[in-house]
């Protein structure tokens, strides 16, 4: 096994580099502290002084991920755009970003959805901020009157029902071979009807 060049980056920042990598290409049962360890040039008791179990270190590796969904996420929730254009934006962001997940990294994408079927923590957390930027664009849209739902939290679930499949990854899976396209389409229909639906009150 190759070792990793000695780095500037901190330690943690490294091992995730390499487990990640070890993911990507040998999937969740080809990673191992010991190998990451050995990647690293370090002993794999110092792996363990970041990373408490080989649970712990993958579940890092797709809390990285989660973040630079977020950051994406976040970007658009502050950009200056009216709100109808941001909660379009946003939602096909997140489309998108599973959608390439699933397709490109496949390995990473199973232990996402492995994740968000056990419900653990690292996935209930990632939900929850991604909620509250999506409850900002929808407060917006309500004092700039874009937005007029009848109930603000059923009006948010709505959302959350009508796009599920484009950007719940157990739902991406079943997907996965639908060709992007038609994937694309639908999703346009449903954004339509979901920011006429918020428009005129009628959730």
């Amino acid at each position: 096994m190759a070792l990793i060049p000695p780095s500037s980056e901190p330690a943690d920042v490294r091992l995730l580099a390499i487990a990640a990598e070890q993911l990507r290409e040998n999937g969740a049962s080809g990673v191992t502290v010991v190998g990451v360890a050995q990647a690293a040039g370090m002993t794999h008791a110092n792996v363990y002084r970041y990373f408490p179990s080989k649970a712990a270190l993958i579940d890092a590796v797709v809390a990285r991920w989660m973040r630079s969904l977020e950051a994406i996420v976040s970007e658009i929730a502050d950009a200056p755009d009216p709100a109808d254009d941001k909660l379009e934006r946003l939602i096909l962001a997140m489309a998108q970003e599973h959608r390439d997940l699933a397709l490109k990294d496949s390995h990473l994408f199973d232990v996402y959805v492995e994740a968000t079927e056990t419900s653990r923590a690292v996935v209930r957390k990632h939900r929850g901020r991604i909620r509250q930027w999506m409850e900002q664009v929808m407060d917006e849209g309500i004092a700039t009157a874009k937005f007029d739902p009848r109930d603000r939290d059923r009006a948010m679930a709505f959302i959350t029902d009508a796009v599920y499949r484009f950007i719940n990854p157990l739902a991406v899976r079943l997907d996965r071979d639908v060709p992007g396209d038609i994937l694309e389409r639908r999703l346009a229909t449903m954004l339509r009807v979901v920011l006429r639906a918020l428009a005129n009150g009628s959730v």
